[in-house]
C-alpha cells in the first residue's frame, strides 16, 4: 500500500503495512546514504544511522502524518540521527578520558588498587552468573552499545522481552556486588560530578 497524498500536502504513511517500508527504503535508501555520509565520513555509520531511522519509524504504532515531502521527512530524521550520533560520541568520549584518569588516581594507591582488581573480579563473575539470555542481552547493551530494538532484531526476540531480561540482569547484579557498593558509589559520585559540569556551559 502506497502512503496517502491529501490535497492539503498532508502525507499519512503507515510503516507497519505491507510494502510500504521496503519501498520507500528502496526509493531513498542511496540519497539518505550520501546525506548520512556527509556528516559522518563513515559510510558504516552512515548505513547504521539509516537503519536505525526506519527501524524508529518501523516501531511507531501508530501512521505517521508528514507536512512536508516524504523526502524531506527523512532527510530531518537522518540528520537528526546523525547529530545526536555526533553529540553522543563527543560526551562519551570525554567521559570515558575523566572516567579513567579519576580511576588511574584513585588505583594508585595500595588499597585503591585492591578494592578496583577485586571489584573487577566480582563484577566478571556476576556477569558469567547471569542465566544465558540475561547475560548475552546484558553484554549486548553494556560492551556492543546496541539499542533496546538492536538487540531485539538481532535475537529475535520483542523488545519487552529485552527490557525484562535487562531488568532482571540488573537487579542480579546489583544484589551479587552489594559488597562493593561503596566503592561503585565513589565512581558514581564521580561520574555524576563530570556530567553536571559538563553541561552547565
Amino acid at each position: 500500500m502506497q502512503p496517502l497524498d491529501h490535497p492539503t500536502g498532508v502525507t499519512i504513511i503507515d510503516f507497519g503495512q505491507d510494502g510500504v517500508l521496503d519501498s520507500i527504503y528502496l526509493d531513498y535508501y542511496a540519497l539518505l546514504l550520501r546525506y548520512a555520509y556527509t556528516f559522518l565520513r563513515d559510510e558504516v555509520l552512515a548505513e547504521e544511522m539509516i537503519h536505525q531511522v526506519f527501524l524508529k519509524a518501523l516501531e511507531k504504532k501508530e501512521p505517521i502524518t508528514i507536512h512536508a515531502s516524504i523526502k524531506s521527512y527523512l532527510y530531518r530524521a537522518v540528520y537528526n540521527e546523525c547529530l545526536n550520533h555526533i553529540k553522543h560520541q563527543k560526551v562519551k568520549n570525554e567521559f570515558e578520558e575523566h572516567t579513567l584518569k579519576t580511576m588511574s588516581q584513585h588505583a594508585e594507591t595500595p588499597s585503591g588498587q585492591l578494592q578496583y582488581s577485586e571489584l573487577e573480579k566480582q563484577l566478571s563473575k556476576a556477569i558469567n552468573d547471569l542465566p544465558e539470555q540475561c547475560r548475552i542481552i546484558f553484554q549486548l547493551s553494556r560492551y556492543e552499545e546496541l539499542k533496546y530494538a538492536e538487540i531485539a532484531a538481532q535475537l529475535g526476540l520483542s523488545i519487552k522481552t529485552v527490557e525484562t531480561q535487562m531488568s532482571r540482569a540488573l537487579k542480579k547484579l546489583r544484589i551479587q556486588l552489594a559488597d562493593y557498593l561503596p566503592v561503585i558509589i565513589g565512581v558514581l559520585l564521580t561520574i555524576a560530578t563530570f556530567l553536571i559540569h559538563r553541561y552547565e556551559y
